[in-house]
Order: C-alpha cells, then sequence, then structure tokens
C-alpha cells in the first residue's frame, strides 16, 4: 500500500473538483446551515456542515468512494481490504469494498459501540472485536492484513483524504468569508482535508482543531512540534479516542491548523444538548466537539462568522439517553 507523507500533500482546485465529481456520483453535497440558536447560545455567526446527513450519518463515507475507486484502478487484483477503525471509517470502507465486490474485513476494540458495528456488519463488513482500544486494534488489523493477502485501509493516505476534503471544498465555495472552521481530530483526515480544501482555494480562514481532554495526543503533538502519543484516550467521543498520532496528518496540522482545543466529556455533552434542541440534529460525540470548542472560545470568536464540523451522528441510544438526561456517559 503507497503512503504519502503529509509534507508533501497538495490538492489543486481542480483535483478536489474532480473528487467531488466522483463523491457526488453517489452521494449529494451536505448542506450547510446557520443556525440563530447556535448564534444566540454562541455570540457568533455560526455555520453548520451537516457531515451527520450524509450516507452512513459521517464525512468518512467520502474517503470510501474516493479510495475504493483508487484501489480499483491501481490494485485491480486486489482481493479485499483490511482496516481498523471506531466505527465511522469501518462503515465507509465496508460500504465501498462490498459494492466493488470485494471482502471487507474490519477490526474494533473490544466493548466499541454495537449500533456502530451493526452498521459496519450492514454494510457486508467482517467484523473482528480486538484489543482495549483502537491504535491496539490498528497494529493487529495491519498484521492480519498482510498476512492474508489484503490491502491495508490506513487512517491517512491521500486518496482517502483528498475524499474528506470534499466537504471543505463544498463548505468554502459556498462560504468564502469564513472566519474560522472548527474541525474535530481523530487520526486526522477531516482536519488535513479541511486545510488542504481552505489552501487549494487560498484563503484566510483560520482552521482549528479540537481534541477531547481524555485524548490529547494531536494537541499534545502539535504543541511540541513533535510526535507525542498518551498512555489511553478513553472518551465517549470515540471518534477521537485515539493515542497514537500519525505523522502524516501531523506533517499538515502541524503546520496548517491556528491552534488545537481540548474540550472535556461534560462541554461535549453540552454541546450535544445544545445541537439538539437548537437544530433538532443528533450529533455524536467527535460531532459535537466543534461546537463545544466555539462555546469554551465564545468571547474570543464573539461577532465573527464561524463554521462547525458537525462530523457525524452515529451514537448508541443508550448513551444519546444519558446525554439528554443531563449527563456524561461513562466509558
Amino acid at each position: 500500500m503507497d503512503w504519502l507523507g503529509g509534507q508533501g500533500m497538495r490538492f489543486s482546485v481542480a483535483e478536489l473538483e474532480s473528487a467531488a465529481a466522483l463523491v457526488h456520483g453517489q452521494m449529494s453535497p451536505t448542506p450547510q446551515y446557520h443556525w440563530p440558536g447556535l448564534s444566540a447560545a454562541t455570540g457568533a455567526e455560526v455555520w453548520v456542515k451537516h457531515e451527520n446527513h450524509a450516507p452512513t450519518g459521517a464525512f468518512k463515507v467520502r474517503g470510501g468512494i474516493t479510495f475504493m475507486d483508487w484501489l480499483r484502478r491501481e490494485h485491480p487484483d486486489s482481493p479485499g481490504i483490511c482496516t481498523a477503525t471506531r466505527g465511522n471509517h469501518g462503515q465507509s470502507q465496508a460500504r465501498a469494498a462490498t459494492a466493488a465486490g470485494l471482502r471487507a474485513l474490519v477490526y474494533v476494540p473490544q466493548g466499541n459501540s454495537v449500533e456502530k458495528n451493526a452498521a459496519m456488519r450492514g454494510y457486508g463488513a467482517e467484523l473482528v472485536e480486538f484489543g482495549e482500544d483502537f491504535d491496539t486494534a490498528k497494529v493487529e488489523a495491519m498484521r492480519v492484513a498482510g498476512a492474508e493477502g489484503l490491502s491495508v485501509v490506513p487512517p491517512f493516505h491521500r486518496e482517502l483524504v483528498r475524499g474528506v476534503a470534499t466537504y471543505g471544498y463544498e463548505l468554502f465555495s459556498a462560504l468564502k468569508d469564513l472566519d474560522t472552521v472548527y474541525v474535530p481530530i481523530g487520526c486526522g483526515s477531516g482536519i488535513c482535508g479541511t486545510i488542504l480544501a481552505r489552501d487549494a482555494f487560498g484563503l484566510k480562514t483560520e482552521v482549528v482543531g479540537v481534541v477531547s481532554d481524555r485524548a490529547q495526543t494531536a494537541k499534545l503533538s502539535y504543541e511540541a512540534g513533535a510526535m507525542v502519543e498518551t498512555n489511553s484516550a478513553r472518551t465517549f467521543a470515540d471518534g477521537m479516542a485515539v493515542r497514537v498520532p500519525v505523522k502524516e496528518a501531523f506533517d499538515i496540522y502541524g503546520r496548517g491548523a491556528a491552534r488545537i482545543v481540548s474540550v472535556s466529556e461534560e462541554e461535549i455533552a453540552d454541546a450535544m444538548r445544545l445541537y439538539y434542541t437548537a437544530t433538532h440534529n443528533l450529533a455524536e460525540g467527535a460531532g459535537a466537539a466543534p461546537l463545544a470548542a466555539l462555546m469554551q472560545e465564545r468571547e474570543r470568536m464573539a461577532g465573527k462568522k464561524v463554521g462547525v464540523i458537525l462530523s457525524g451522528g452515529n451514537i448508541d441510544m443508550g448513551w444519546f439517553r444519558t446525554v439528554l438526561e443531563g449527563g456524561v456517559p461513562a466509558v
């Protein structure tokens, strides 16, 4: 499997246009809406990029479309793919691989989201639970892929990121005057796609990364200027539950992000409730984290035009019930 370091990754507007054409062959562009209730709560003019409206309910579906197109062209004899996930990436890859007639072997950590697991199986994944967290499952997935002759789908790859960047292409095509965009960070494809789309358009919009204060590897790495692993990443915002930074992603957000903000479990839950009451949209933990960061920085952002990426809406019903009752899901 080809890898490309983030320092060498650039996209032209034409490359993003071609990726968008491919993606839009399977899904409609997601909307970006201005919500007065969110503006009233934060003091900013808030625009939400609704990746929760995408097929699979999350932005990752875009990368599955472009990655699978690349794989079928460059490795036509591949019998299938193997990857690791907490859920949204796995749904994307299983959906794309199954549609292409390929095997989709997907590793998740033990105790992973029941409903995300069911969704991945629904898209055709052979699901294996292994290890205590995503990073442990990822190591095993890479080993098994080699042993079984399957194509590795890493968490970061140029063709995967090019697909993910199409949400940034849509957002910046519609709103070229955003002061700031807040983006959650797990392995980093989302923030990197946003940065690369901004750079392709030559815009001055600041891109702010958001992590859980219980999974701070990206923030610590950004601030140290070097890769920093953490000992754990136990957050109910499972899309951000990463211990080990991805160098290719760090090479991009390390130079392209304005800053990285950490938010608490309580702040994420508050943002989920605000999304529901102000917009009646369901946001999973990682999807709500950008709004949580904006709420934390409301004084700094007062009066500005701000985008927040609602990256996904896939959360188990039991956890969401806990949130709506005013609590924080325990992990």
